[in-house]
């Protein structure tokens, strides 16, 4: 049964492939990176299609599948198994932490199998059990990029709700003279979304930390700041 869900996934994303599409998503990479050249939309239609075949399934077996889909190197076979694993957030447990970080030590080798993960999967883990957001700090000190723009990247979606300001503004700081220009883009989204519920807060984090903040990282963070205030945080 499992093979032949992953085979059955397969060959639809070999049978909706292009070239074309290959090639223009390959030039958002600097690393190189494996696609089979399947639009987005399609993709996510693809995931949607078949988690209706697996989704009684138990969690385990599940991430299971998941795992043989990251295996295999392709970004869109990354992200139906995070789709998938996203679509599971009411039934996480503690113990789905360690599975959720072994993932990105593992298999995420670019920014875009690392927002898709974090974005959805362990956004929402990070709400359901926010005890563990210690653990993105950790993050943030990692050697590894993928992990350090993980820290921020996995409060994305729950900064926009308004959620977790303090830890927004700690990370940032863990990452604020990081020299790697994907870890400077995460936590600068990061900030960003924070500033739509936390502008004021934002806002002086930012002004006090201009001077050292990197250019990336604070035109990101002003993003969505009104034009007066991007402004005078842009004057060096």
């Amino acid at each position: 049964m499992e093979t032949d869900v992953l085979e059955a996934i397969r060959g639809e994303l070999e049978g909706n492939a292009d070239e074309k599409t290959r090639e223009s998503a390959s030039r958002f990479f600097r690393e190189e990176v494996k696609f089979h050249g399947v639009k987005s939309s399609v993709v996510r239609k693809i995931a949607t299609k078949y988690f209706q075949e697996i989704k009684a399934k138990e969690k385990d077996e599940i991430f299971s599948l998941c795992e043989r889909l990251l295996e295999s190197g392709y970004g869109e076979e990354a992200a139906v198994a995070f789709e998938w694993s996203g679509s599971l957030a009411k039934s996480y447990e503690p113990a789905d932490f360690q599975v959720f970080e072994r993932w990105i030590g593992d298999y995420v080798d670019n920014w875009a199998k690392c927002d898709i993960l974090c974005n959805h999967t362990l956004g929402s883990f990070i709400e359901k059990y926010p005890e563990y957001r210690g653990h993105l700090k950790e993050w943030a000190r990692s050697p590894n990029r993928w992990f350090r723009r993980a820290s921020a990247v996995t409060l994305i979606l729950p900064a926009r709700k308004g959620m977790f300001l303090e830890d927004v503004l700690q990370i940032s700081d863990l990452l604020l003279k990081d020299e790697d220009d994907l870890v400077q883009k995460g936590y600068g989204w990061m900030l960003k979304e924070a500033s739509k519920r936390h502008q004021e807060e934002v806002y002086e984090y930012i002004m006090k930390r201009k001077a050292e903040m990197p250019r990336t990282a604070l035109r990101y963070a002003l993003e969505k700041m009104p034009e007066d205030l991007r402004k005078k945080a842009m004057e060096r």
